[in-house]
C-alpha cells in the first residue's frame, strides 16, 4: 500500500498563512517570529472534510414553511440568552474566549446547569483538568444534575466517539488549543490541529444537531488564539472580558449568525459563581460622588442595550515640555484629538496639564459617542467646576468642533430617566428622535458646537 506523500511547510500561528520557507516576519499580518515548522501530508478525495445531512436535492424558499423559527435551547441564565439571540440555537457551533481567570469554566458549568434544568443533556469535555477537578468545582457551584457528564479528554476522535455514544443536547470542549487529532504530526494548539479539530466538531454538530461551544484562548493583545478560519467557522464568537482584581465581567458578542452583534452581557463574580446583573447602569454609578469634578455620565450604546457609566478626567498642572496623557477605556489617540478639538475651538488650556481619563467599572468604551461626555469632563476639572449629578452627555465631536449626531438616542434617553437623569446634553440635529421625551421636569440642551457646551457649564 503506497504511502501518502508528505512535505514540510512553515504555518503562521497568527493568520494560518503557508510558506515554503522559514520567514521571520509573516508578510501576510505582519507578526515576528510566528512561522512554525509543520509536516502537511496530502489528504485522498474520499478523506475530504466537510459536512452533509442528507444527500439531497437543494430547497426552495417557496417550498421551505413561511416562518422558520430557529429551536433554542434555554440556559437559564437571561443575560447569556440575550447575548446569543435568545438560547444556543440547536446544532449551534460557539466559541468563548477569554484571559485566564477571567471565569469561562465557571460561566459554562453554570451554562450547563441551566441547560440540565431545562431537560436537556449535557456532556462537558475538559482538556484542562481532571474529571474530579470538573466535578469539584461543579459541587462548589451547586451543580449536580445527572443530565451532566464529565470527561477529561484531549484526542478528538475520542471526544466525537464519547458524544456519539452519549448523545448530548450540548457538548462544551474547554478548550480547542488542547484538543489534537492523533494523525497530524504538529502539536496541540498549532494552526493545523486548531483548524481541523474544528472542522470535524462542526461536521459533529451540523450532521447530529448537537450544540458545540469551544473554549478559546487569548492572546497578549486580546484577541482569540489560533487563526481567524476558527472565527469564520463558528456561528457565534463570544468574547469573556474583565479584570481579575475587578468582580466585573462582560460577555461580548463579536459574531452572531442568528443574532445581532455587539450585544453585551454584564456578571458579577460572587462567592458561588457568576451572578446576572440586571440593572448594570444603577451598579455602574451607584458609588458616585455628589457633585464630583471631572465627572460626568454617559449614556454608551452597546447593541440594542443602552449602559450609562462614569466617565472620569483629571489634569494637573506640569511644567514637563510634554505632558502627560493616560487613559483607561477610552483610546488615547481619542483623548489627544479631543484636547486639540478644545485647545482650538474652546480656548480651554489644557496642552499644558497633564490629563487622566478613567472609565469606572473596567469598562471599554469605542464608539465616537463619548466625545461630548469626554470633553465635558475635562472641561469640569480643567475649571474646577462640578457638573450637575442628574446630567447625561452623548454626541460625536468633529475636528472643526461641530457635534455630530449619534446612533439611537432614544435609547440612550429612555435609559438615563429610568435612572432620574434630568438634563441631557446631545446633538442638536437630533432633536426630533428625542422629542417623545421632552415633557415636563427634563431639560434637554442641543449642541451644535463645541462652544455652546463651554456656556453651559
Amino acid at each position: 500500500m503506497a504511502k501518502s506523500k508528505s512535505k514540510t511547510i512553515y504555518v503562521c500561528q497568527n493568520c494560518g498563512a503557508q510558506r515554503p520557507r522559514w520567514e521571520g516576519k509573516c508578510s501576510d499580518c505582519g507578526s515576528w517570529n510566528s512561522l512554525v515548522e509543520e509536516t502537511q501530508t496530502e489528504v485522498k478525495a474520499s478523506q475530504t472534510r466537510g459536512w452533509s445531512v442528507d444527500a439531497q436535492k437543494p430547497t426552495r424558499l417557496d417550498e421551505s414553511p413561511a416562518e422558520d423559527v430557529l429551536p433554542r435551547i434555554n440556559t437559564g441564565i437571561e443575560e447569556f440568552n440575550r447575548v446569543v439571540g435568545g438560547g444556543i440555537p440547536e446544532g449551534g457551533f460557539l466559541l468563548l474566549g477569554g484571559s485566564p481567570g477571567i471565569g469561562k469554566s465557571t460561566l459554562l458549568l453554570q451554562i450547563a446547569g441551566g441547560v440540565a434544568k431545562a431537560s436537556k443533556k449535557v456532556l462537558y469535555v475538559s482538556g484542562e483538568e481532571s474529571v474530579n477537578q470538573s466535578i469539584s468545582r461543579a459541587h462548589r457551584l451547586g451543580i449536580r444534575s445527572p443530565l451532566i457528564e464529565m470527561a477529561a479528554e484531549s484526542e478528538l476522535n475520542k471526544i466525537i466517539d464519547m458524544a456519539k455514544a452519549s448523545k448530548p443536547d450540548v457538548l462544551v470542549v474547554d478548550s480547542i488549543q488542547t484538543v489534537f487529532l492523533s494523525n497530524l504530526e504538529s502539536g496541540p494548539g498549532s494552526v493545523s490541529q486548531v483548524r481541523e479539530c474544528a472542522a470535524h466538531l462542526m461536521s459533529l454538530a451540523k450532521q447530529n444537531g448537537i450544540a458545540v461551544i469551544l473554549v478559546g484562548h487569548v492572546t497578549k493583545d486580546g484577541s482569540i488564539a489560533g487563526p481567524k478560519v476558527l472565527e469564520h467557522m463558528v456561528d457565534c464568537v463570544l468574547s469573556f472580558e474583565g479584570d481579575t482584581q475587578s468582580h466585573f465581567r462582560l460577555l461580548k458578542t463579536i459574531k452572531n449568525r442568528f443574532g445581532g452583534a455587539l450585544e453585551i452581557g454584564i456578571f458579577q463574580m460572587a462567592g458561588k459563581g457568576l451572578e446576572e446583573v440586571s440593572n448594570p447602569s444603577e451598579l455602574f454609578l451607584q458609588e458616585r460622588g455628589k457633585n464630583p469634578v471631572g465627572s460626568v455620565v454617559f449614556s454608551s450604546l452597546e447593541g440594542n442595550r443602552s449602559l450609562l457609566c462614569e466617565i472620569q478626567a483629571l489634569s494637573v498642572s506640569t511644567s514637563m515640555a510634554m505632558p502627560r496623557r493616560t487613559s483607561v477605556g477610552i483610546e488615547t489617540n481619542r483623548v489627544h484629538l479631543l484636547t486639540a478639538v478644545l485647545e482650538r475651538h474652546a480656548q480651554l488650556p489644557i496642552q499644558q496639564s497633564d490629563l487622566y481619563i478613567n472609565v469606572v467599572g473596567g469598562l471599554k468604551i469605542q464608539e465616537p459617542a463619548v466625545d461630548l461626555a469626554l470633553a465635558a469632563a475635562m472641561i469640569s476639572t480643567e475649571r474646577n467646576i462640578p457638573i450637575d449629578m442628574m446630567s447625561c452627555f452623548f454626541g460625536e465631536v468633529g475636528l472643526t468642533g461641530e457635534v455630530r449626531g449619534v446612533l439611537l438616542p432614544e435609547i440612550r434617553v429612555k435609559e438615563a430617566i429610568k435612572l432620574g437623569l434630568k438634563n441631557f446634553y446631545l446633538p442638536a440635529n437630533q432633536k426630533q428622535q428625542v422629542e417623545e421625551y421632552m415633557k415636563k421636569g427634563l431639560n434637554f440642551y442641543f449642541l451644535k458646537h463645541i462652544k455652546e457646551l463651554l456656556n453651559f457649564i
